[in-house]
């Protein structure tokens, strides 16, 4: 079962439940999916990657804006959102531990060939693709920067 199938049956479980907050988040992700599926890239088809990509933009934004009405004292909505963004990590992979992303930056770096920060371009280039949904743009960034200073 694909993660848009999955989804769907959430949605069932949810409606059978009366879990209305959690209802609400998942048929936002199945919008945003529906919307991607009749996109020129998709070709009528949702990926898991996809749909993972999509979720963590999702989550990503709901983070901002919680972060946004929590400093302008509206805390009720930022848990609002701050509970649609615990929907949306469910579908997500676990995200690496700062160990696990060291070490395989550390990999990365050895199979490139990088030597200096100046080879920082190449090195994210091969992060990102391996990476991708695992750890977040920012801290792969960060952490190539790092161990690339330190040579």
């Amino acid at each position: 079962m694909n993660l848009f199938d999955q989804i769907s049956e959430d949605i069932k479980k949810a409606m059978l439940a009366r879990n209305k907050a959690e209802l609400e988040a998942l048929r936002g992700i199945k919008k945003e999916l529906l919307e991607a599926k009749t996109s020129k890239e998709a070709n009528g088809e949702v990926t898991d990657e996809l749909a993972i990509k999509i979720i963590q933009k999702m989550a990503k934004q709901g983070k901002d804006t919680a972060q946004v009405f929590a400093s302008q004292n509206r805390q009720d909505l930022a848990d609002e959102y701050l509970g649609q963004v615990a929907v949306y990590e469910k579908y997500l992979p676990k995200m690496m531990s700062e160990d696990e992303l060291s070490a395989a930056v550390k990999e990365i770096i050895a199979s490139v060939g990088a030597t200096s920060p100046k080879d920082m371009g190449k090195v994210m280039g091969v992060a990102t693709k391996q990476l991708a949904g695992k750890a977040e743009g920012r801290a792969i960034s960060e952490m190539v920067k790092a161990l690339l200073a330190a040579m």
